[in-house]
């Protein structure tokens, strides 16, 4: 049997990757962070437990790859849904959505990733982050930005904080209200997006487009 070629290699060390990575997403949205170990994972995942440590260095590293990746797919697919669409404020209010729909549904995973960065390792910089910045800073860009490297960590920096406010225990803020507030910051419809059922909140400016 003729050895693999290097490019097969590559593709099977991505597929490897990425099963680890899924494999930490369903975990601690089922089990919470504490209660999964790296062993957890590598079974879910298929793959040999020396993997794990062969691609990240830890389980907090681990985690965050794994949920940025989430969030880079999750964005995606909202941008990229059907009807697609070249328009920069369509664009925008998916990503918004996007992302608070994604502190609305996988709580305890967003959680615990917010939790980690807070924490002395801080934000780790991995190639799924890259192509999440990626793509946010994409459609700051699209929106008509005339500053982008000013309006896309301000963008970024105030999804964290409406991240945080859905999900902080004892004192939660409605995702209805925030998408209100971002909508109103960028000058946005409501009707753009996936707007909730209900209605924008009482008191919300409601903006109509030409």
């Amino acid at each position: 049997m003729s050895p693999r070629s290097a490019s097969v290699n590559e593709e099977l060390r991505r597929r490897s990757r990425e099963r680890l990575l899924q494999a930490t997403v369903e975990l601690v949205a089922e089990r919470g962070y504490e209660a999964t170990t790296l062993g957890d994972i590598a079974d879910r995942a298929g793959t040999a437990r020396g993997l794990v440590s062969y691609y990240f260095p830890g389980k907090r590293q681990l985690l965050q790859s794994a949920v940025h990746r989430l969030m880079h797919l999750t964005l995606e697919a909202a941008l990229e849904r059907e009807p697609r669409t070249a328009d920069g404020r369509e664009r925008l209010a998916r990503a918004i959505d996007a992302v608070l729909g994604l502190a609305r549904d996988e709580p305890l995973l967003m959680r615990t990733h917010m939790a980690g960065i807070l924490q002395a390792e801080g934000f780790v910089q991995c190639p799924d982050q890259q192509r999440l910045a990626a793509l946010l800073r994409d459609t700051v860009v699209r929106y008509g930005s005339a500053d982008v490297d000013t309006d896309y960590p301000l963008l970024r920096a105030l999804l964290m904080g409406a991240v945080v406010a859905v999900l902080l225990p004892g004192a939660p803020m409605p995702s209805a209200r925030l998408r209100a507030e971002l909508f109103q910051r960028y000058g946005l419809d409501w009707e753009l997006g996936v707007p909730p059922e209900g209605g924008p909140p009482e008191g919300a400016v409601r903006l109509v487009q030409a």
